[in-house]
């Protein structure tokens, strides 16, 4: 089995995780455990690990700053595209790379507002007064796509310095966002783990579409060489 094939099992394997551990999340140990006695799946982990940690004004303002950081990364790579499409006045003139990182850019949008509508868990306490989703951690989901992609491209859009150092910065910016998340008490523990999981699956099947073109651009490649 060639590097492609496991790239895309892989993929498959970590979407069925995702689903599976979200359905668990909704349907197992559900209780009313949360902000306004809200229902909340695998409630006796979640409420052990909420009060152990309880939470932290710092570091929900941090994360919560933190958390347009990523957004940045977006506006970078859309600039390459755009600048990309008025040069050449085509959609085909646009690196392919960056038209699958602006199709992975719309799905996870599209989970976003996905989970915003269909709720699986509340927050364990009120933001400003008001119950709100929390299930997935929209910032660990964000963050964890975003950075994750940028990562997986930077040495091809940065030179190689820059692209060792933005690296290093981006999964800085990942674990203090994804950990502040938890101790600031936002979100459940099953939040941040379920956002883990999705973008996991997310940049699997991002980097492997990301493969995929690499090996066909070589190879078409190789066909012009050979027909010089």
């Amino acid at each position: 089995m060639d590097k492609k094939k496991k790239n895309f099992i892989i993929s498959g394997v970590l979407i069925l995780v995702a689903v599976l551990f979200t359905v668990l999340v909704k349907f197992i140990d559900v209780k009313a455990v949360g902000a306004n006695g809200s229902d909340i799946g695998f409630a006796t982990i979640n409420k052990f690990i909420f009060d152990l940690i309880g939470t932290n004004d710092v570091f929900y303002e941090i994360t919560e700053y933190l958390g347009y950081v990523p957004l940045l990364l977006v506006m970078v790579f859309g600039f390459i595209g755009l600048t990309q499409l008025v040069k050449g006045k085509s959609l085909k003139k646009v690196d392919k790379e960056i038209l699958i990182l602006g199709g992975f850019y719309v799905v996870v949008a599209a989970l976003y507002v996905f989970f915003e509508k269909c709720i699986i868990n509340y927050r364990p306490i009120l933001v400003e007064g008001v119950l709100e989703a929390s299930y997935p951690s929209s910032h660990t989901l964000m963050t964890i796509c975003f950075c994750g992609s940028a990562f997986i491209l930077s040495k091809t859009y940065f030179s190689k310095d820059m692209s060792k150092y933005l690296n290093i910065f981006l999964v800085v910016l990942t674990a203090v966002v994804v950990i502040g998340r938890l101790i600031s008490g936002v979100h459940w523990f099953t939040d941040i783990i379920g956002g883990c999981l999705i973008s996991a699956a997310l940049l699997m099947t991002f980097y492997s579409l990301i493969e995929c073109n690499k090996t066909y651009k070589l190879k078409d490649r190789t066909k012009k060489k050979v027909r010089r």
